[in-house]
């Protein structure tokens, strides 16, 4: 091959790069949309706006965060993986979304989301909370076992949907506790809280951030939490006892994430640059000091491929959650 042959396909391999990184200097150049897959009012809304509001003076461009609630979320993320590859959808969404339905939908499920989605980056990390109504009468959970002992199926729980984390660990909390609850999965958390709140349901096990609130107006009381040591760096919440101490030998230990994907195909220096936009705004003071005193852990990835092998780790860990609490979306 002749030195102007090797020249000439060196450029031409170069194309696409330049062409990716040409795409990425003007980006983004309009709104960018957030889909939130979940209703108004749960934790996956409230941590989306914290963050989203930051993100315009980062990028330069208004940020709009959209409800689009519904079958698990898939509705929602089918709509970003559906979106022009451009990077200006994008999906904020919390774990089971990305993992759990894969199983719970088996051969319904709209798209394929580690091939149809993309990595930008977590936001945080978090557990979930065991809650009664305050007007209950059990004080800890070990009265809530006794009481669903003595009453198989009276106890009801409501959930932010069928598959959904609160809902998974739950099955695996009445299997190690030996107890019977009656599961009532919403279509989001927003709207169980607001029956948890009118006594229409007894407890919630759920993410935190939208249930702390009520725990500090007194409306819930805390039973467990679903990690498996105490969460102690809340004060609200540092004495309420975790996994390891509650149902000991049980292994249980519930971790959620939130994160922020893309439609498969966005442009790697698209994607770069959103990442660096995410960090930059969960790593600002005033979020971090919010997001915290929701109980979440702030917690970014240097890089949308150091996402992506997190969340391809996780896959197997939230299949084995699925088989084991026989869950299947409605």
């Amino acid at each position: 091959m002749t030195l102007t042959r090797r020249a000439a396909l060196r450029a031409a391999l170069a194309l696409p790069a330049l062409a990716s990184a040409a795409r990425a200097q003007g980006f983004p150049t309009r709104p960018v949309r957030v889909v939130v897959p979940i209703a108004p009012g749960g934790a996956n809304d409230i941590i989306a706006r914290m963050v989203s509001e930051k993100l315009p003076a980062i990028l330069g461009q208004p940020v709009v965060v959209e409800n689009r609630p519904g079958a698990g979320g898939n509705i929602g993320a089918d709509a970003v993986a559906k979106a022009e590859k451009d990077g200006h959808t994008l999906l904020f969404t919390s774990a089971n979304v990305l993992t759990a339905n894969k199983w719970l939908y088996g051969r319904r499920m709209p798209f394929e989301a580690l091939r149809d989605l993309t990595p930008v980056s977590r936001v945080g990390t978090g557990t979930i909370l065991i809650v009664c109504n305050s007007a209950r009468p059990w004080k800890s959970f070990a009265e809530l076992v006794a009481f669903a002992k003595a009453n198989p199926g009276r106890i009801s729980m409501g959930s932010s949907g069928t598959g959904t984390i609160s809902h998974l660990y739950m099955e695996k909390v009445k299997r190690a506790a030996g107890i019977d609850i009656t599961h009532i999965p919403y279509r989001g958390g927003g709207p169980a809280i607001t029956d948890l709140v009118a006594g229409t349901i007894d407890i919630m096990f759920d993410v935190i951030p939208a249930l702390l609130p009520h725990i500090r107006e007194g409306r819930f009381r805390p039973l467990a939490a679903g990690s498996a040591q105490r969460i102690d760096y809340v004060s609200d919440l540092a004495q309420v006892p975790g996994m390891a101490e509650l149902l000991p030998g049980s292994g249980i230990d519930a971790l959620n994430w939130w994160c922020v994907v893309a439609p498969a195909g966005v442009p790697a220096p698209v994607l770069a640059q959103l990442n660096g936009a995410i960090r930059q705004a969960v790593e600002q003071e005033e979020v971090r000091r919010r997001l915290l005193d929701l109980t979440v852990k702030p917690t970014t990835d240097a890089t949308p491929e150091a996402f992506g092998a997190f969340w391809q780790a996780q896959m197997p860990v939230w299949q084995a959650l699925v088989e084991e609490s026989g869950a299947t979306a409605e």
